[in-house]
């Protein structure tokens, strides 16, 4: 498969991109830095990025930011930065995507556990994931051409440790666990999951 996956230098979308390439697949990797690079708020830059790409089999975005600050001090700014970065970026790759990918298809999205686990100071990032989500399982009825969509949802990765203390009792993940979401979101035949790792 020839697969787009944007965000591969940041540490999901490497596990990611590592594993799918070691299965075979051409992956073709952008980030803001690449060339083509994206701004992923940006829904002229996603587009001019998908007609560099040209038709792909699959589409993974493993991007956005939020802020992490105490509830009582986060902003209407703070919340529409973490909607605009996570949630609105990864909706245009579905939006604009549907004219690149092949019959067939998918998407994959990335959210995480703050969509259903409190964690301290994660509310924006909470409000970003829940939306993503929320998205994946409307819109999968809709997508035309046997196209399907996902969200890979991992909890925090076992591999940053510096994140454990603001997890406190959860069960870190690893790197062959995040993958392992990834591949079956790509080569499986679920669509509308929320794949929770």
């Amino acid at each position: 498969m020839k697969i787009l996956l944007v965000g591969g230098a940041g540490h999901v979308g490497g596990v990611a991109r590592v594993e799918l390439e070691a299965r075979g697949h051409e992956v073709v990797a952008a980030s803001r830095s690449t060339e083509p690079g994206v701004d992923t708020s940006d829904p002229e830059s996603i587009a001019a990025l998908l007609a560099a790409v040209g038709s792909v089999d699959a589409i993974v975005v493993a991007v956005g930011s939020a802020a992490f600050k105490p509830l009582t001090e986060l902003t209407r700014a703070d919340y529409a930065e973490a909607f605009t970065s996570k949630t609105l970026g990864q909706v245009e790759f579905v939006t604009q995507g549907l004219d690149y990918l092949n019959d067939g298809g998918s998407v994959t999205v990335t959210t995480g556990v703050l969509s259903r686990e409190p964690v301290p100071t994660a509310a924006a990032a909470a409000l970003a994931n829940g939306a993503v989500e929320s998205f994946v399982i409307s819109a999968a009825p809709e997508l035309p051409r046997g196209i399907r969509i996902n969200a890979v949802s991992p909890n925090v990765l076992a591999n940053s440790p510096h994140f454990h203390d603001a997890f406190a009792g959860m069960v870190p993940v690893t790197d062959e666990q995040v993958a392992a979401a990834f591949v079956r979101s790509v080569e499986g035949n679920v669509t509308g999951r929320i794949i929770a790792v």
